[in-house]
C-alpha cells in the first residue's frame, strides 16, 4: 500500500518558517490537490515530498518508511513540472525511454513501458515525431508519459497545465483524469491555482494559506461546508459574498442583523456566540435569486452586469464597504444599471462565521 504520511512537517529558510507543522495522511490511489494563493507553500510542500527541498522538521513517510534523508531518485516518485523539459533532438519515443536507458533497463521492458504509456495517453501515432512537431498539450502528455514509464509509486504534478491555452488546458485536464482512472492504485498529488482543475480532478483538496492547512476535504465538502472565511472565499468563483453582521439571537437557529439593517435567520446552532457579538454572513453568488416579494435578504442598486451567455453576473454596490455583492443568475437576465433588485436564497445555502472567522457549522 503506497501512502504518504506528513507529520509536523516544517520548512525554514534561516529563521523564517514557511511551512508550519503540516500534518497530512494521503492514502494509496488518492488524487489529492494542493490549492492556495501564491506564496502559501503548496509548491514548497510538493518539492519536499519529491526530495528537492530539505525538510527542516517533522517526518515524511512513504509506504510507512521514513524518507526525510532519502535521495529523490530512491523515493519511487515521478514529477511532472510546469515546463515540458523535453529533449528537442529526441523523438517522443526516445524522450519517454531516456530515463530507463540511463538506468540500463532491459530493452524489451523499455519498449513495453513506452508503448503502454503512449497507449494510455493516446501518443502512439506520435512516437516518431520530434517535440517541435507537437502541440503544447501533446508535449505535456509526453512529459507525463515519461513519468509513467518510471513506474512510480507516487505522481507529483506542479501546475502542469499553466503554460497551455484554455482549450488545451481542458483537453489535457481530461487526459489526466483518464490517466487517474487507468492507474487506480497510483497516488497522485497535484498543485494548481485553477479551481476548475481542483474541483474536477481531486478526491480531496488541501487548502493552504501562509504555510498552514486551512481545510482538507472532498471538493463539494469544501464548497458546501467551508470551515472558515478563508476557505469560503477561496473556493468558488466568483467568491462567496460576505456581509458584516451582528448576532441578534441564538438557539436552534441563529438570527443576525446585517450591516444593511436587514435581519436574517440561519438554520445553524451556536453555543459560543452571544447577542451583540460581531459575525460575518455569507452567501454564494450562484445561490442568490431575484425576487419581487418581501422574503428578500437584501435589496440594492445594479452597478454593472456581465452577460456570459450561460450566466449573467449582477454587481450590487454599496452594501459593503469594499467589495460589491455579486449575484450569478442562469441564462440572460434583462436588468439595467441603476435598477433596484431584491435577492433571496434558500436557508440551507446561507453561511455564518464567528468573530474569529470560523464557521458556525465547523466541528
Amino acid at each position: 500500500m503506497t501512502g504518504l504520511q506528513l507529520e509536523q512537517i516544517v520548512k525554514s529558510y534561516g529563521e523564517v518558517d514557511v511551512i508550519h507543522g503540516v500534518d497530512l495522511d494521503i492514502k494509496q490511489g488518492e488524487f489529492v490537490v494542493f490549492v492556495g494563493p501564491s506564496g502559501c507553500g503548496k509548491s514548497t510542500l510538493l518539492r519536499m515530498i519529491a526530495g528537492l527541498e530539505e525538510i527542516s522538521g517533522g517526518e515524511l513517510r512513504i509506504d510507512g518508511a521514513r524518507v526525510n534523508e532519502t535521495p529523490p531518485s530512491k523515493r519511487g516518485i515521478a514529477m511532472v513540472f510546469q515546463s515540458y523539459a523535453l529533449y528537442p533532438h529526441m523523438t517522443v519515443y526516445d524522450n519517454m525511454a531516456f530515463g530507463m536507458r540511463i538506468a540500463k533497463e532491459d530493452k524489451a521492458e523499455i519498449d513495453r513501458r513506452v508503448r503502454q504509456a503512449a497507449d494510455i495517453l493516446q501518443l502512439t501515432q506520435y512516437l516518431d515525431r520530434l517535440p517541435k512537431a507537437l502541440s503544447g498539450g501533446q508535449r505535456q502528455r509526453v512529459a507525463i508519459g515519461r513519468a509513467i514509464c518510471r513506474n512510480p509509486k507516487v505522481f507529483l504534478f506542479d501546475e502542469p497545465l499553466s503554460n497551455l491555452d484554455a482549450a488545451l488546458r481542458v483537453a489535457t485536464r481530461i487526459e489526466i483524469a483518464k490517466l487517474n482512472e487507468a492507474m487506480p492504485d497510483t497516488t497522485m498529488i497535484y498543485v494548481t491555482h485553477d479551481q476548475v482543475e481542483a474541483m474536477t480532478l481531486a478526491d480531496r483538496i488541501v487548502v493552504l494559506s501562509g504555510g498552514y492547512i486551512e481545510q482538507v476535504g472532498a471538493p463539494m465538502e469544501l464548497y458546501e461546508r467551508p470551515n472558515n472565511l478563508f476557505v469560503a472565499q477561496f473556493i468558488g468563483s466568483p467568491a462567496m459574498n460576505i456581509l458584516p453582521a451582528t448576532v441578534a439571537s441564538t438557539g436552534a437557529e441563529t438570527t443576525v442583523t446585517l450591516s444593511t439593517g436587514d435581519s436574517v435567520t440561519v438554520p445553524v446552532h451556536s453555543t459560543e456566540q452571544r447577542q451583540g457579538e460581531p459575525a460575518s454572513f455569507g452567501v454564494r453568488p450562484e445561490d442568490l435569486e431575484v425576487t419581487t416579494g418581501d422574503d428578500f435578504l437584501f435589496e440594492g442598486e445594479v452597478s454593472l452586469t456581465e452577460s456570459l451567455g450561460e450566466v449573467t453576473l449582477v454587481y450590487i454596490e454599496g452594501l459593503t464597504k469594499d467589495e460589491p455583492i455579486i449575484a450569478k443568475a442562469p441564462g440572460q437576465l434583462p436588468v439595467e444599471r441603476g435598477q433596484k433588485l431584491r435577492f433571496k436564497a434558500a436557508p440551507e445555502k446561507l453561511h455564518l462565521f464567528n468573530k474569529d472567522g470560523r464557521s458556525f457549522r465547523a466541528a
